[in-house]
């Protein structure tokens, strides 16, 4: 659905971003993730034909952004940091003007707003002027317009920022129910916002992309394999025996303690945690703990962007 290869865009001198290149599936909702002036911020601009880059290509939805530019516009919903809105305006008003902008059919665009305001759960306050509204439902309605015409890539760029605990939690759970409905990318230096409503990650770091990937893939990648711990009741050789059954697995450390515990670390190429109790049961074995170290993406993140800043 969204092809970007080699993007550069150059600021007079300075380089915003160099070589960016990732792709996203339909329905899908990619996250992009960096620290503050990392770039993406400018891939969305280029994205959505706000402005073009300085070399490199990018199609959305089968649309050259250089030969079809108006195109790509009509089937993109774009968000950027700080919503468009005319504070002056109610709601609904301001959704059936940008409605206009976007050549909605006349006849069409009471439908199309009214069901913006259900996706963006606005009817509460559909009537009221914008300017009086909470940080929250502004932000909400600069959703809402996004989502007018119904366009397959909705590109976010920052939406929860400045937002409280709840105002978050809100916003992303409309997100996440534009998934399959929409193809998404989502902007964020926000870690966790990224883990909990994406299904892949692009990591962008001083303009340029550092990792593409699911999440449970770049842990892997980062710990290179599933590092499971275990405390096992019984003989060391019974345990040994129950897990060199077990050809999944990349290697195992026993210790053994004086009161019959036997302390494991076991590396391998994927989860096999099921396994693992399954043998250790069968061998007549105690399994008194389990565990698998949990990385999450603020660790990838800290990892990749560290590792790039040495190279460079």
């Amino acid at each position: 659905m969204i092809d970007v290869e080699g993007l550069t865009r150059y600021y007079g001198e300075k380089r915003a971003i160099s070589d960016v290149s990732f792709h996203v599936k339909e329905g899908e909702i990619l996250g992009m993730l960096g620290p503050n002036a990392a770039g993406k911020t400018t891939t969305m601009r280029i994205l959505t034909c706000f402005m073009p880059p300085t070399s490199g290509k990018a199609t959305i939805g089968g649309y050259d952004i250089f030969e079809h530019s108006m195109d790509v516009r009509r089937i993109t919903g774009y968000l950027p940091e700080n919503p468009p809105l005319y504070t002056d305006m109610s709601v609904t008003d301001y959704l059936d003007f940008v409605a206009k902008l976007k050549g909605i059919d006349k006849t069409k665009r009471k439908t199309e707003v009214d069901s913006v305001v259900e996706k963006a759960a606005l009817g509460d306050v559909q009537t009221r002027i914008i300017g009086k509204l909470s940080k929250g439902y502004k932000q909400r309605v600069g959703l809402a317009q996004s989502l007018l015409n119904n366009p397959k890539i909705v590109i976010l760029d920052e939406p929860t920022v400045g937002l409280d605990p709840k105002q978050i939690i809100e916003i992303r759970e409309l997100i996440k129910n534009l998934r399959g409905e929409h193809t998404v990318i989502l902007s964020s230096h926000i870690l966790p916002e990224i883990e909990q409503t994406c299904e892949r990650v692009v990591i962008i770091n001083d303009g340029r992309v550092v990792a593409e990937d699911t999440p449970e893939n770049l842990m892997l990648r980062l710990k290179g394999g599933e590092r499971t711990q275990l405390q096992i009741e019984g003989k060391e050789t019974d345990v040994k025996k129950a897990l060199n059954s077990i050809k999944e697995i990349k290697s195992f450390e026993t210790t053994a303690d004086d009161k019959g515990i036997v302390n494991v670390v076991v590396e391998s190429e994927k989860d096999i945690r099921k396994m693992l109790a399954k043998n250790i049961v069968g061998e007549g074995l105690g399994l008194l703990e389990l565990s698998t170290d949990r990385f999450t993406l603020e660790d990838i993140f800290l990892h990749l962007t560290t590792k790039e800043e040495e190279v460079a």
